[in-house]
């Protein structure tokens, strides 16, 4: 979790009473990337889950490869495991906006000039770049178990796996600021995620032949396996295929709708 400080940050524009959207996302990206490097724990540890599941699970999956139908056990492993990054990367980032709250940071930017929006999109940004770097770190390691993908696949499902982290990113900030506890947030995202994870068939593949019809019915309706699937397909170089495509379609409906989500309940706290 990161640490919080009470110094909100400063806009530009507060004295002449405007505000430019661009120059004041960018502000409060700067402040609130700087919190993450002076405590990168939450980073750290956010990474250390899925390389866990790499090394630990990833080898009891290589005679299964041709069952599952893979070549590489990688290739079918990995993108699951970046979506995982995509949401634990980010659905627990409200803590952090919590602290915040109370130490009145929330407060000062909210009789600033600054746009909701802009108070989202660069706590979001700051996210964002932390899952993407983890997830070049997540498939350089990947690598050296014996991950085999296409350069522009693995650059696209990266990209699909920020956009995912944005999504939830954006949710957890709304939900944060909406109830202002801790233990209320810890086990309503914990009681969304499992579910999500589950049905997402981020280990092993959900289908029609695998898993029992009911079972197959609510995995298909999850977003987040199909965005597993679009990631997979970029990973085996199909980026152009119809489960590339959708997937990333439905990865950028999600993070607009994150986005709108959370502005919205920025906006609302003015009331």
């Amino acid at each position: 979790m990161t640490a919080t400080t009470a110094t909100p940050p400063t806009f530009t524009d507060e004295q002449s009473g405007r505000s430019t959207f661009v120059r004041d996302a960018l502000t409060v990206f700067r402040r609130a990337m700087r919190i993450s490097l002076r405590n990168p724990v939450w980073a750290v540890m956010g990474l250390l889950q899925p390389v866990l599941y790499l090394s630990l699970f990833g080898p009891l999956l290589e005679p299964l490869a041709p069952q599952l139908g893979a070549t590489n056990a990688y290739q079918l492993f990995v993108p699951g495991l970046l979506v995982q990054l995509g949401m634990f990367g980010a659905l627990f980032v409200g803590f952090g906006l919590i602290g915040e709250w109370r130490d009145g940071v929330i407060e000062a930017e909210r009789v600033s000039p600054a746009p909701r929006s802009a108070l989202v999109v660069g706590r979001v940004l700051r996210d964002v770049i932390v899952v993407a770097v983890q997830g070049v770190v997540l498939v350089s390691v990947a690598f050296l178990f014996g991950l085999e993908a296409p350069f522009w696949g693995i650059v696209l499902g990266i990209v699909t796996a920020a956009l995912l982290a944005a999504a939830f990113a954006s949710a957890s900030y709304a939900v944060a600021l909406t109830l202002k506890s801790e233990d209320a947030l810890a086990p309503l995202m914990n009681g969304v995620a499992l579910p999500l994870l589950l049905l997402s068939g981020i280990l092993l593949p959900i289908t029609a032949a695998s898993a029992p019809a009911w079972l197959n019915t609510l995995s298909n309706l999850n977003p987040i396996k199909h965005v597993v699937s679009g990631i997979r397909a970029q990973f085996d170089g199909d980026i152009g295929s119809a489960t590339a495509l959708w997937g990333s379609a439905l990865t950028i409906v999600l993070a607009a709708v994150g986005l709108w989500f959370g502005s919205r309940t920025f906006k609302r706290e003015d009331g």
